[in-house]
């Protein structure tokens, strides 16, 4: 272990599963004392005890981001009382992804997604920068997605949200930078869940062929890029969406 967040204080909303779990773990054995947070007690405690067993430092805190300002910022409070008053690197992680044409999206989905995929994590960091701001700085990392530069034919609304994060990444490096807060997002390719089966994953990488990396990726790729953006090692990188999706965006695509 590098030990390279020691000291450290850290939120990371929806970490009871996939990509936000991953994060978590990789804070936790970085020196980290993580709030693992999401709706499901049963898996936060799963991956808290799983953060202690490895020698690191972690609680959970329930929470379910519907958007509305109070969650935020009763995420917020409890986080911060169990952090000493203070968190150091917020990740916006939490997200969810309906499947849905234009057409077939309704007004309550339409609302639900934006409510949980950018209201949610805006509200969150409203709550949490001033803190940051009057201990001298801290880090908010945001997740943002492939499909906002690629579109897809099902994923209208989610790749907008997504979008929308990564436009608030330059607007909040530019607010917050000159205030000691680093705000940068890492855009995930397709990357694949450990509960989808051989036919899922088989169709996930489909979607990468011809691609650099020609597979679907592993959630610990983007936890390896969230270390380093909580990291001193990135302090000179602000407002950075980095991809991590092999290749997917930046690369052309061969046809195999």
């Amino acid at each position: 272990m590098t030990q390279r967040l020691q000291g450290k204080t850290a939120l990371i909303t929806g970490s009871t599963s996939n990509i936000g779990r991953s994060i978590a773990l990789a804070y936790g054995r970085e020196g980290a004392h993580v709030v693992v947070s999401g709706r499901d007690e049963a898996r936060g405690a799963e991956v808290v005890e799983q953060i202690r067993a490895n020698g690191g430092k972690a609680d959970f805190v329930r929470a379910d981001l519907d958007g509305s300002p109070a969650a935020s910022r009763a995420l917020a409070t409890e986080a911060s009382e169990l952090l000493g008053g203070r968190v150091d690197v917020l990740v916006n992680n939490a997200g969810i992804y309906p499947p849905s044409t234009t057409p077939t999206t309704d007004e309550e989905t339409f609302d639900r997604v934006f409510g949980v995929n950018v209201k949610a994590p805006f509200f969150l960091t409203q709550a949490l920068a001033p803190a940051m701001i009057d201990a001298g700085g801290g880090v908010v990392l945001n997740l943002g997605s492939w499909i906002t530069r690629l579109g897809v034919p099902s994923g209208s609304i989610y790749s907008t949200s997504k979008g929308a994060m990564e436009t608030l990444t330059r607007a909040w490096a530019s607010e917050f930078g000159p205030q000691g807060i680093r705000v940068n997002a890492i855009s995930p390719g397709v990357i694949a869940s450990a509960d989808w089966d051989e036919t899922i994953r088989a169709q996930a990488d489909v979607m990468m062929r011809g691609t650099p990396a020609g597979r679907s990726g592993h959630p610990d790729a983007i936890a390896a890029a969230a270390v380093y953006l909580a990291s001193d090692d990135a302090e000179f990188v602000h407002g950075v969406v980095l991809d991590v999706d092999g290749g997917r965006t930046g690369v052309a695509v061969v046809a195999v």
